[in-house]
């Protein structure tokens, strides 16, 4: 195996997953940037000529098990290793609450933000384990608190989170350290976009929910965003931090507003309480 760091980077056309293969580049990975549409790297290529690094674009769909086990097994051919997995890739919700949409659309939005995630992480883990490596994910706040008109995505969300918790201590058992990033309001993101034609739309498809929706579309209206945005190249930032600390907690806030927004939720903020006594139900140490 060489002596450089290699990681897979899902999602990176654009947003989160753009500014981390870039920070990650820079940091000194080799950096595999996928994306289910390679012809939409313009923005990556610019960004990476820009900032004077490489990326090795490949194509992933994390929804086709075909793709996803070619990607894989390329990066072990042409690397020989793989040192960290950052699971990025995800689609945001457009549609009405939960009985005006479809079951269809439901399943569409798990099979990305969640099943996803988990297919390019269990092939991924062997490689993993072999390197010591890590894995990370980025969550949401919406996956710790619900988001009205946002049920599926928030489900999907908890659904990565609950499932990268259990998983962590048993990885770890195995020298892989399982971490998840937590970023809020990041408007320079199709996630941070609410666009008018998505509102008139919603709202037109929410039938008796359409005035509730219409009072949560003024809530949001009325909210100082200012003190909670945080651009792309800010979670970036911590992403490869969390690739690059010795000991990274679980569960990672990327910002103040963050951090401020979970603990309505959260005493154990980092992950840190749980992770200790799971660790201990399968005969490790307690963390320090």
């Amino acid at each position: 195996m060489n002596g450089t760091r290699t990681v897979l980077i899902t999602g990176t056309s654009s947003g989160i997953g753009l500014a981390t293969a870039i920070a990650c580049a820079r940091e000194g990975f080799a950096t595999v940037a996928t994306m289910r549409d390679p012809s939409r790297a313009d923005a990556l290529l610019a960004a990476a000529r820009d900032a004077g690094v490489e990326v090795d674009v490949r194509q992933l769909d994390v929804t086709d098990a075909a793709s996803v086990e070619a990607c894989v097994t390329g990066v072990e051919k042409t690397y020989g290793r793989l040192d960290a997995l950052v699971n990025n890739a995800g689609v945001a919700s457009s549609d009405p609450t939960l009985e005006m949409s479809t079951m269809d659309a439901l399943r569409a939005n798990m099979e990305v933000n969640f099943f996803g995630v988990i297919a390019v992480s269990r092939l991924a883990m062997p490689l993993l384990r072999a390197s010591g490596g890590r894995l990370v994910t980025v969550g949401s706040v919406h996956g710790v608190v619900g988001q009205p008109f946002n049920e599926s995505y928030c489900a999907a969300k908890s659904a990565v989170e609950g499932f990268m918790e259990a998983l962590a201590p048993v990885a770890a058992a195995q020298g892989v350290t399982v971490s998840i990033v937590v970023p809020g309001f990041v408007p320079d993101t199709s996630f941070g976009v609410f666009p008018d034609v998505n509102r008139s739309t919603i709202q037109a498809a929410s039938g008796v929910y359409a005035s509730t929706f219409g009072d949560y579309i003024g809530w949001i209206s009325a909210q100082g965003w200012e003190t909670a945005a945080q651009m792309s190249g800010e979670v970036a930032e911590v992403v490869v931090r969390t690739l690059t600390e010795e000991r990274p907690a679980f569960r990672i806030p990327t910002s103040r507003w963050a951090q401020e927004y979970i603990d309505h939720k959260l005493a154990d903020r980092d992950g840190s309480v749980i992770q200790s006594l799971a660790r201990t139900w399968i005969g490790l140490q307690q963390l320090s």
